[in-house]
């Protein structure tokens, strides 16, 4: 069975004895329900690092009001039989409480990048996710954190977390892992139902229409648009559909600079997420 720890003391135990052999160590932080997405981040780690420590930690301060806290799959004896198929050395799997203890009131403020896109429609959850991340890797303090772009916007804000802390650590991005058919790994895709999943592949198809177009013809808001409308006439409830600079989140105005194309759409109970990169031309 792999080797799992709950509190700080033991994993900073583990730690320091693969220091003292002067291994280098990689930390992948997760919320469990682990899919091939999560394991291509412990592959890459694998690479990166003499030992991999993975944490599951279904963080509660990232989930606002009405949000899935309380039902987030929690399948801790398949993940770790996952994990320790994958060559993970080590599973932190700490209680809430050992990562806020009672009296815990310190939050880190992630800035003007927290409150779009995501933020807009997500009060709170980018100060939740700064805040556990800083703490999972002064705890760890790995060499290198691996996270996926499949969750952009909030690898942009790790990495500017991780710059103005000055926690030293390099931050490693992974690009998405998609099912053959497109659609990219979500842990909450456990939650389509099987015509749900069917219908999800759209996202996907058409973001790469999306992107294939603004390259071609280079008119950013006329293809914005009929991309809102595609996915809309899909069945998906769109929350946003936005071209972004690849390095700020700031609206993009033209091609010339690598961009980003974010969107969030809702299909039942389920929020579906997806980016692409949009190169500079």
């Amino acid at each position: 069975m792999l080797e799992t720890v709950t509190s700080v003391r033991d994993l900073r135990a583990a730690q320091f004895a693969w220091r003292e052999t002067g291994d280098t160590v990689a930390l992948v932080p997760t919320m469990g329900a682990l899919h091939k997405g999560h394991l291509a981040l412990v592959a890459a780690a694998r690479k990166a690092a003499k030992r991999v420590l993975v944490s599951i930690f279904v963080n509660p301060l990232q989930f606002g009001p009405g949000e899935d806290l309380a039902k987030y799959p929690r399948p801790l004896l398949e993940d770790q039989k996952l994990l320790e198929e994958s060559g993970c050395d080590l599973l932190y799997a700490p209680a809430a409480n050992e990562i806020y203890p009672e009296g815990f009131v310190t939050k880190i403020d992630p800035g003007s990048l927290a409150s779009m896109l995501e933020g807009a429609f997500r009060p709170g959850h980018f100060q939740g996710v700064a805040t556990v991340v800083a703490k999972l890797l002064l705890q760890a303090m790995p060499d290198n954190v691996f996270f996926g772009e499949k969750d952009y916007q909030q690898l942009l804000i790790v990495r500017r977390t991780v710059r103005d802390l000055n926690i030293p650590v390099q931050i490693m991005a992974v690009p998405t892992v998609r099912d053959a058919d497109g659609l990219a790994l979500s842990s909450r895709n456990a939650y389509l139902a099987p015509e749900q999943r069917r219908q999800a592949v759209a996202l996907p198809k058409i973001l790469t229409e999306t992107v294939a177009t603004l390259i071609e013809n280079k008119t950013i808001d006329k293809t914005l648009k009929e991309g809102r409308g595609k996915l809309i006439a899909a069945g998906f409830k769109l929350d946003y559909l936005e071209l972004r600079d690849a390095g700020t989140l700031a609206p993009a105005h033209d091609l010339t600079l690598p961009a980003r194309l974010l969107a969030a759409v809702r299909l039942g109970p389920v929020r579906l997420i997806d980016n692409m990169s949009v190169a500079g031309v």
